[in-house]
Parts: structure tokens; C-alpha cells; sequence
């Protein structure tokens, strides 16, 4: 097994490379790592239908791992332009196009990705105004439509003047290293998802007809009004869990 580390910032011993340093050498042993800082490559887009070498180069260094971690600075509340141009220019690579022009998942279908930022902005400031979402944003976009699967992220907030990462970063970062050193099938969070899914649903159904309970006497026995009464409870719940899970839950510290 193999990961590979993709440094997509201006300095190449910074704060992001820190972090993605303390996840690769905390894999399990006898998994592969490297590390590529773009910064290094010559990243042009591909001209007319020309083989691009570096981009060539820099497809089989991610045919060869089964898991990328991408780490990037957040700069103006958007991911760095090193990491976005490297997306940009890779687009061929990372999907096939269609006749009329839409796109498939390319030849990088089910390998899996971690993802890493800082921002300057404080702890408080990221999780309520979503500073660093944006950068998430745009990764998880790109991966989605090249079909690779997402493992984590890692925001590294508060950074003006920082010299090193705190421990508790370090900390999660030798959790993630742990998670990706297992070799993944190709969506192992299927019936995760589906669970909790049963979960939220059972959960919400009690809670509604708890709700609907002190309306039984204005209400009687009446089923088209009990119908109604319990599908507005029930979409008021959903919208509210959906807002929590989707804007705060996921907020990045």
C-alpha cells in the first residue's frame, strides 16, 4: 500500500507541510509514502491533444497510491491557487468527457483522499463564518467527479505567527495516519450511513409523535388532520437536523 503527500503551498516546511509530514510518518509500518511539492513541477494544462510529460509524471505518482492527502493553505477564504491549478491542469487525467460534453469518473475511480488547510483566522471566527469551507469545498468537488473517496480532513486554524502545529493537531493527524494505513474498499462508510440514517428517522418519528401527543384534543381522531400535523412536524425536524449536520456539525475548527 502507498500514500502519497501533495504539498500545494508556497513554502515547502510551513505549517500545511508540518502537517502532512506528521501524517505520513505515522503510518503503519510497511505502508509507502512520498511526498511531491508542486511547487516543484512545471503544472501546465495540456495543449491541444499533446502529451503533457509532467503532467504524465504526476498521473502515475497517483495511479501508484491508493490514498492522496492534499495539503493547502486557504488564502481569501478559497483554496491556494498552487493546489487550484494543479486541479485545473489535471482535469483530463481526472475524468473522461463525454460526447455531449459531460463527465465520468477517470482512471483514479475509488482511490481515497484526506484533505488539510490552515487559515489565519481564529478557531471561533472559522467555525462561525466557515473561513476554510470554500477550500474543503472545492477539493471535495474535484474528487467527487474524478471518483475518489473521501477519508478526512484537517483544518489548521489561528495561524498568524505560528511556528509550529499544536498538539492537538499533531494529535489528529496521528489519528488520520492510523485511519488511512488500512486499505480501503470502495466505500466503506455505505452502511455507516445507512444506520445512522435508520437511526435519525427512528428518532425523529418519536420525537413527532411526542410533539403530536398534547394535540390529540384539539386534534380528535380526525386522520387526515393527525396526516397533516405529523408531516409538518416531521419536515420542521428533518430541515433542522439537515441544517445541523450540513452547517454545523461539519463546521471546520
Amino acid at each position: 500500500m502507498k500514500i502519497l503527500g501533495i504539498l500545494a503551498s508556497h513554502q515547502e516546511h510551513g505549517l500545511n507541510a508540518q502537517m502532512l509530514d506528521e501524517v505520513l510518518k505515522n503510518v503503519d509500518s510497511g505502508v509507502e509514502t512520498e511526498t511531491i511539492f508542486l511547487e516543484n513541477y512545471d503544472i501546465t494544462p495540456h495543449k491541444y491533444h499533446e502529451d503533457n510529460p509532467v503532467l504524465d509524471e504526476l498521473a502515475q505518482k497517483l495511479m501508484d497510491s491508493d490514498v492522496w492527502v492534499f495539503a493547502a493553505p486557504t488564502y481569501w477564504r478559497e483554496l491556494s491557487g498552487v493546489l487550484k491549478n494543479f486541479f485545473d491542469c489535471m482535469r483530463p487525467k481526472f475524468v473522461y468527457f463525454k460526447q455531449n460534453g459531460d463527465t465520468i469518473p477517470g482512471q483514479f475511480k475509488n482511490k481515497h483522499y484526506l484533505s488539510i488547510s490552515s487559515c489565519y483566522v481564529s478557531t471561533l471566527e472559522n467555525f462561525v463564518t466557515g473561513v476554510t469551507d470554500d477550500s474543503f469545498k472545492t477539493i471535495d468537488r474535484v474528487m467527487s467527479a474524478a471518483g475518489v473517496i473521501k477519508v478526512g480532513e484537517i483544518v489548521l486554524p489561528n495561524t498568524f505567527g505560528m511556528k509550529t502545529i499544536p498538539y492537538n493537531k499533531k494529535k489528529l493527524c496521528q489519528k488520520y495516519a492510523k485511519k488511512i494505513s488500512v486499505r480501503k474498499r470502495k466505500d466503506d462508510s455505505t452502511v455507516k450511513r445507512y444506520i445512522e440514517l435508520f437511526f435519525m428517522i427512528a428518532v425523529m418519528a418519536l420525537i413527532t409523535m411526542g410533539i403530536q401527543l398534547p394535540l390529540t384534543n384539539w386534534i380528535g381522531n380526525n386522520f387526515w388532520l393527525n396526516y397533516a400535523s405529523f408531516t409538518v412536524i416531521f419536515f420542521v425536524l428533518l430541515a433542522c437536523i439537515l441544517h445541523f449536520m450540513t452547517f454545523v456539525k461539519h463546521r471546520r475548527r
